[in-house]
Order: structure tokens, then C-alpha cells, then sequence
């Protein structure tokens, strides 16, 4: 019952006597008893529905010797150890329990890891050794324990660094200088021995390319060859894949291009050679930063500032001269296709009907019928033996065909003709102006 049931009834029950309370209180505890029972059949009933949805998680043993380790379970890890789990197992990111055991600066996991088998010289997928791990945190003691058991001294990492590139303490740097002095490593073999893994990717990348692969993969971050060897400064092959026509403007994951990353790990002359093949220095990544933006070098970011004028120079120059070829294009199919005008037209027809009657009228007016011999004159006879032409013939024609080009008149210009020759030239000029209509 609710409780202000309860305080109503109060009234009544204090007019009860004991023997009627007594009676009352045992039937409200039936009642309470019998609710109980029904509830708790409610419940078990609710329980074996929903035990056939419960599932067992299981951890794969891996994954368990790796959550021991980071929690320096040394029984637990022992323990599974013995089961038989491979002690270089990994997680997503490739490392390793000896990775964990550098980073957390735990030496007795260490020894237990290394007893059971554990390869001292394990890559992650950045290329990290347990060597790399504990030279950067500086456990000057992980690293001798390390070196004794076999570990890499000029193991390079995917940044083309060493173990002793990225350590900062000075007894830790020491001591692998001085193991490395010791075992007769020089400079030459050091740079040798960089180089190993960008002849080894250009050779890779040489084989893909025989076979007619895809040189733009992308791996699970979104990172193509391009985006790799320009973060880690490989030139040549930069160069190859650039020959081989890949895109510059490709992206990853994060919308990085290929000159993000150079330009963020100070690879100058690989920024410069992306830049020259048509990389974009105003690019943004998903945070809106230019390569500018995240070059932290002072002296590659103002050189990507000249670099940034220089292409929008050339982009200016190239867009002028694209108006400029434009327009001419565009004049020289007006020339081509440009028409007579009606009026232009009209005029020439015109004027050709003038001139054609005109040159009738003179005809006629001037029309002479020579004295012809017996054997017919060419006209071009010089000597005057056989045309008769009359010279009157010649007095006969018209002002207009006797008008000379130079304002002269024929008249005149025949006379100079005489002069300078023979009268028979005069005749053969008049035949000449007769017949030729």
C-alpha cells in the first residue's frame, strides 16, 4: 500500500480492538508476501530471457601479452610466454611488448622478453627499433642491455634517422658513438647505409612500374610514394616518380600534398623540384595550412615565399599570353570568314558596267577597216613594206583613246615614237589601238 493509504487508514484501525489489528496485520503480510513471490517469478523469468543474449569476449593471446606488458604483468607475461605467444607480436601501430618495455624504461620485462626470443632489431611501422625507442627516452642502461644482445647501431628509421640522430642525452649519445667507433663504423658507411633504403624504394618502385602497377597506392593513412620520399628527402626518387607523371596535387588523409610534407621536414631541394613540376604552394591541408604554414625553418619558408611569387609571376605572364593568342584567333577567323559588303557590291558591279560600256562606245567610235595587200599583215611589221594603213587612219580616233596615261596626248607620244624610230611605227600603233577592244 502507499503510504498516505496508510495514514488514512489510521483512523479506522485506532477504533480496532487488539484481537481485529491482529488480524489485520496478518492478512496485510499474506498480501506483502504474495506480491513478493510474483515480483521474483517476474525477475527470474526476465533473467532466463536475456541470459541466451549475453556473449563472451575473448582476447586474442597477442593482445594479451601486449596489455600485460604495458601494465608490467611479469607473471601474466611469463605465463603466456611458456603458452608459446610470440613474443614479437604487435598492435596496430606495429610495436612490439620490447618497444613498450624501452619506452616504459622496464629492464626486467626486458630480460624476460629477450630470453624468450624476442627480436631485438623489431620494426614498427614507422621503422622504429627498440633501439630508436630507448636512445630518444635516454635509458642509457635499456640501450647497453640492447647493444649486447644484438641490437642494430645504424638501424634507419622511416625519417632516415639512427639511433644515435635522435638521441638528446649526452652519456646515452656516448655510448652508442663509442660502441659504434669501436666496431670501425665511418661516415662513409653511414652514409651508405642511408641511402640503402632510398635505392631500396627506388628499385621497388622500379619493379612496380615493369609490371605496370600503380604508382599512386595509397596506404592506410592516405600517403602515396610521393608523399614518402618527399618527407624523407629522397630526391631521386622523387625525380623518377615525377618522370613517371604522377600527380603532384595528390592528397592523404589529412589533405596533405606532397610539398606539405617537404616543405615540413626542410627537404628544400625536393619542395623545389615539386614546385617546378607544377605543385601548388597555396595548397591547404584540412587545417587550412599552406606549406608555408608548417615549414618551421626560417630560411626554407622565405624561400618558399620567392618560390610562391615566382609561380603566381608565371602564372600572370601565362594567362596574358593565352588573351593574347585568344585574340588573335579570334581576328584571324574574322579575316577569314569577312564577306563583300552589299554596298561594295553594288559599287563594283557598277563600275564594271561603266567601264564595259565605255570601252564599247570607244570601239565603235574608233573602229577602223585597214588597206590590206594581198598576203595578210601580222601587225608587227616594222619594215612598212606589207601595211597600206593610211596615217589618216591613226588622226581618226577618238580624244579619249588618244589621251596618253601620263596626260599626254597620243598625238604628241606618236610623234615622239617617229621621231625616235620610223614612221611605219606610227601605223602599227593605230592598228594596235583599232584592234584591241
Amino acid at each position: 500500500m502507499e503510504h498516505a493509504d496508510l495514514v488514512a487508514e489510521m483512523v479506522q484501525i485506532e477504533r480496532l480492538t487488539t484481537q481485529e489489528r491482529l488480524h489485520l496485520a496478518r492478512h496485510r503480510r499474506s498480501q506483502q508476501i504474495k506480491l513478493w513471490r510474483q515480483r521474483e517469478k517476474e525477475w527470474l523469468r526476465h533473467q532466463i530471457r536475456h541470459a541466451s543474449t549475453k556473449r563472451n569476449i575473448f582476447f586474442d593471446d597477442s593482445v594479451m601479452l601486449l596489455e600485460a606488458a604495458a601494465r608490467n604483468d611479469l607473471d601474466e607475461v611469463r605465463r603466456l610466454l611458456k603458452k608459446g605467444v610470440n613474443p614479437d607480436s604487435t598492435n596496430e601501430d606495429g610495436l612490439t611488448a620490447l618497444h613498450q618495455c624501452c619506452i616504459d624504461d622496464n629492464e626486467e620485462m626486458m630480460k624476460i622478453l629477450v630470453e624468450f626470443g624476442a627480436n631485438v632489431n623489431a620494426e614498427d611501422s614507422e621503422k622504429w627499433t627498440p633501439l630508436h625507442a630507448a636512445a630518444t627516452c635516454g635509458h642509457l642502461h635499456l640501450v647497453r642491455y640492447l647493444i649486447a644482445a644484438g641490437a642494430n647501431l645504424l638501424a634507419v628509421n622511416a625519417d632516415g634517422n639512427m639511433p644515435y640522430d635522435i638521441c638528446e642525452d649526452e652519456k646515452t649519445l656516448d655510448c652508442i658513438e663509442g660502441e659504434m667507433a669501436s666496431r670501425g663504423v665511418t661516415q662513409e658507411l653511414i652514409d651508405e647505409t642511408r641511402a640503402s633504403t632510398e635505392r631500396q624504394m627506388l628499385h621497388d618502385l622500379q619493379r612496380l612500374a615493369a609490371l605496370g602497377e600503380d604508382l599512386e597506392y595509397k596506404d592506410h593513412q592516405g600517403a602515396t610514394p610521393l608523399h614518402i620520399s618527399a618527407a624523407n628527402g629522397y630526391l631521386r626518387v622523387v625525380e623518377y616518380l615525377l618522370d613517371q607523371h604522377v600527380s603532384t596535387d595528390v592528397e592523404d588523409n589529412d589533405k596533405w600534398q606532397p610539398v606539405h610534407a617537404a616543405a615540413c621536414w626542410g627537404h628544400l631541394e625536393v619542395l623545389e623540384l615539386l614546385v617546378q613540376n607544377g605543385a601548388d604552394l597555396n595548397a591547404k591541408n584540412k587545417h587550412d595550412e599552406t606549406p608555408a604554414d608548417i615549414c618551421e625553418d626560417p630560411e626554407i619558408r622565405e624561400r618558399i615565399v620567392e618560390l610562391k611569387t615566382e609561380q603566381e609571376s608565371k602564372k600572370l605572364r601565362e594567362a596574358q599570353c593565352r588573351r593574347v593568342r585568344r585574340s588573335q584567333s579570334i581576328n584571324t577567323r574574322t579575316q577569314s570568314v569577312r564577306r563583300t559588303s552589299i554596298r561594295d557590291k553594288v559599287l563594283t558591279t557598277k563600275k564594271d558596267a561603266q567601264e564595259e560600256a565605255r570601252l564599247r562606245i570607244q570601239a565603235q567610235q574608233t573602229y577602223v577597216t585597214p588597206t590590206q595587200s594581198d598576203t595578210p599583215s601580222s601587225g608587227n611589221n616594222i619594215n612598212g613594206q606589207d601595211s597600206t594603213t593610211d596615217e589618216s587612219d591613226c588622226t581618226a580616233l577618238t580624244p579619249a583613246i588618244r589621251r596618253a596615261p601620263e596626260g599626254k596626248d597620243n598625238d604628241s607620244f606618236l610623234h615622239e615614237d617617229v621621231d625616235k624610230d620610223s614612221g611605219t611605227f606610227q601605223i602599227n600603233f593605230c592598228l594596235h589601238q583599232v584592234v584591241v577592244q
